[in-house]
């Protein structure tokens, strides 16, 4: 009897214990559930927030795209007020921000990658947390700070000293007396690639610094055993083994240098006609939008909803191209 007793116990307890654990896993099975809803739910909330965006946008162009159509980018007048209908047309905005988000990287990125390199290989310890500290400061200034610093200080520097020296240094060289004609001006093409190189500037040297830290010490110090000098390990080891995240750096740089507004209709004088003068005004899309959009109606808004669905086109076929060249880095890594 005692032995029967004992056995019923012992069943009893693990029926009581198999139910605790079955209790045990169908909660853990319902929070897999609940975590796995929340998260493909916010995953499917961004492509609903961007396709809205991208049919909100094209619904404000669409009498804009009926109107114009193709001429709309081929066209440099951009005259809002002409009566019966306005002439609008994209292309010096369109030029505008490529010319001057391309300037920004060419000074930004030496700059930036020498900073990092600096930073990672040559700088005293003592150095590299305050200047660390300083570039990620630059990185939380405002662009409108940018903005007027660049108007009241940087601009009228250009201006009075530096541009006036490039024009007469460049006045006899073909092609570069063109890129470079004055007269000199407080509002420029050049000022307003200037003030996106060093907004930027932060993005790059953070990002390239913390993908050149990843570089495994054997693999340095083998080339240095080797004999190698510290440009040659930089060279050869250090920039081969981090290109991928180095470009994503200069790709995320260059997508803020597409879009920044303030900063740049501080310094770039909007004007719509294009001259081939870096000295001269121009506008950016970003720009022209920030500066009319108040007082525009109609055909005209319509025309700088289009300008912001041709910047959103321009930044995707950018960042596209960029990871399709990771992509391809990536699998030439792999072979």
């Amino acid at each position: 009897m005692a032995s029967s007793e004992m056995d019923r116990v012992a069943t009893q307890a693990d029926k009581t214990g198999s139910l605790a654990r079955a209790r045990v896993l169908r909660s853990m099975r319902w929070g897999d559930v609940v975590f796995e809803s929340l998260t493909r739910t916010a995953a499917i909330s961004v492509l609903l927030l961007l396709g809205g965006i991208i049919i909100s946008l094209f619904i404000g162009a669409w009498p804009a795209i009926k109107t114009y159509g193709f001429d709309f980018l081929t066209t440099q007048r951009w005259a809002p007020s002409l009566k019966p209908q306005p002439i609008l047309g994209a292309l010096g905005p369109i030029y505008g921000t490529l010319v001057s988000s391309l300037l920004a990287m060419v000074i930004a990125v030496p700059v930036g990658l020498g900073i990092s390199i600096f930073l990672t290989e040559l700088c005293p310890h003592a150095l590299r947390r305050p200047i660390s500290i300083a570039i990620e400061l630059l990185a939380g200034i405002p662009s409108i700070i940018y903005g007027m610093w660049g108007f009241f200080v940087l601009g009228p520097f250009l201006a009075d000293h530096f541009q006036p020296a490039v024009i007469d240094f460049f006045a006899d060289v073909p092609v570069l007396n063109v890129i470079f004609a004055g007269p000199a001006s407080n509002l420029s093409l050049f000022n307003a690639a200037l003030i996106l190189a060093i907004m930027v500037l932060p993005f790059i040297t953070a990002i390239s610094r913390d993908v050149f830290a990843t570089v495994p010490t054997v693999l340095k110090e083998a080339a240095y055993g080797a004999g190698c000098t510290t440009w040659e390990v930089v060279w050869n080891v250090v920039i081969p083994y981090t290109r991928v995240g180095v470009i994503g750096g200069v790709m995320l740089g260059l997508g803020r240098a597409l879009g920044e507004t303030m900063a740049v209709a501080f310094v770039i004088g909007n004007a719509f006609k294009i001259k081939a003068s870096l000295f001269a005004p121009a506008t950016t899309i970003s720009a022209a939008i920030a500066s009319e959009f108040a007082e525009s109606d109609g055909l005209h808004q319509s025309s700088l909803i289009l300008l912001g669905l041709l910047l959103f086109v321009l930044t995707f076929m950018v960042l596209t191209a960029a990871r399709i060249m990771l992509m391809r880095l990536e699998r030439n890594q792999g072979k």
